[in-house]
This record gives C-alpha cells, structure tokens and sequence, in this order.
C-alpha cells in the first residue's frame, strides 16, 4: 500500500500563489504517473496537471495552462504544483494522485487525503 502525505493549500486572494506539495511511499521505480486533481462539491473530480513517466512533458487542464505549474522529483518522491495568478475558480479540495504499476499487475490509483484552496478577496 502507497500512502501519500499532501501539504499546502490555503487561502489566497485573487492573482496570489500557493504551492502544493505531495510526497508518496513507494518506490519511486514503480512510478506509471503522479498529478493533481480538484474537486468542487457539486463537480466530479477533475484533472489539473499529470506527470506521466516517460512523457516529455507534463499535461495541464486548459483552465490552469500558463498559470500552474507540476513538477516531480523522483529521487525524493515528491510531487509539486505551484498555482500563480489564482482566481476564485480556482478554489477546491485538491488531491495528489499517483498511478502505481506493480510488476505484472494491473496499475493502480492512489490519493491524497486533499488539501483545501479557497480563492476569495
């Protein structure tokens, strides 16, 4: 079992940042991806920003490009997103997630416990 701690998050006014940070358990080897997610109570779950191993470059949800930014480290098995020029939409519980292959098994996903970011002026 992979256990990830997030920390972070916040209150922020409108154009603030704030960094998340989530660091997991495992080995960093069995790494298939690591991201962020956000959760609105009347929304599903959505992707924010995703590391993908072997990816070049990471994905961002359209509504956070040029905005956020992720960034991993394996050698600490850590996973960062910092968030500038934060708007009010912005704000939701945000979950860290990791998507763990073990050898020859299926992948499987892990979360955080989710962190709270409230946007408001």
């Amino acid at each position: 079992q992979v256990q990830l701690v997030e920390s972070g998050g916040g209150f922020a006014q409108p154009g603030g940042s704030l960094r998340l940070s989530c660091t997991h358990s495992g080995n960093s080897d069995g790494v298939f991806a690591m991201g962020w997610f956000r959760q609105t109570p009347n929304n599903q779950r959505e992707l924010v920003a995703r590391s993908t191993t072997g990816d070049r470059l990471p994905i961002y949800a359209d509504s956070v490009k040029g905005r956020f930014t992720i960034s991993r480290d394996d050698a600490k098995n850590t996973v960062d997103l910092q968030m500038n020029n934060l708007t009010p939409n912005d704000t939701a519980v945000y979950y860290c997630n990791l998507v763990w292959k073990p050898p020859g098994e299926p992948l499987r996903n892990y979360w955080g416990q989710g962190t709270q970011v409230t946007v408001s002026s």
